[in-house]
């Protein structure tokens, strides 16, 4: 893995488009080399930008114009439940979800149904990813974690995302 700061901003924003599994391992890595400061606001900035790009692909995704994604498009009824359950992706939310851990997937597909604004959403997802990137990136800059358990992390985060998405599948086939 390359050290350059361009390296990881083009991690951060592929992994801000897509599933987003590498992302702390990504921070741990880059803490070391990096003052923690750059790291949070150039990872947060290439973050927000690729989680725009998501937003609008998934707006376009699931827009209900595209017969082949019908399939994969949620129900108008779930996307009612999920706007019940969620009611409103709003900029609070979307900043919190975004300063956690934890996955803000059910949020990003309720901002693209509700066409959410994509300024307004990269600005929420930049402001809250700054404090959890700069704390990553401290992390790794006082603990050092080895790159072989960093990258063991990775390669266990995304056996188990898998795992979750088959048990998924299976239960809802049976």
């Amino acid at each position: 893995m390359t050290q350059s700061l361009w390296m990881m901003c083009l991690l951060l924003f592929v992994e801000g488009g897509t599933l987003s599994f590498l992302t702390t391992p990504t921070l741990l890595y880059y803490g070391r080399y990096h003052e923690p400061w750059v790291v949070g606001l150039a990872g947060s900035a290439a973050s927000a930008a690729g989680s725009a790009l998501q937003l609008l692909l998934l707006r376009w995704a699931l827009s209900g114009r595209h017969r082949w994604m019908q399939r994969f498009a949620p129900s108008r009824l779930k996307i009612e439940a999920a706007i019940r359950r969620y009611p409103s992706a709003s900029f609070l939310a979307l900043l919190l979800a975004r300063a956690t851990p934890l996955p803000d997937a059910p949020l990003k597909v309720v901002a693209a149904i509700v066409e959410y604004p994509v300024i307004r959403y990269s600005l929420a997802v930049f402001l809250g990813a700054l404090p959890y990137f700069y704390v990553l990136a401290l992390l790794g800059r006082e603990f050092r974690v080895p790159t072989w358990i960093l990258i063991a992390a990775a390669i266990l985060i995304a056996l188990g995302f898998l795992f979750d998405r088959l048990r998924t599948r299976a239960r809802q086939a049976s």
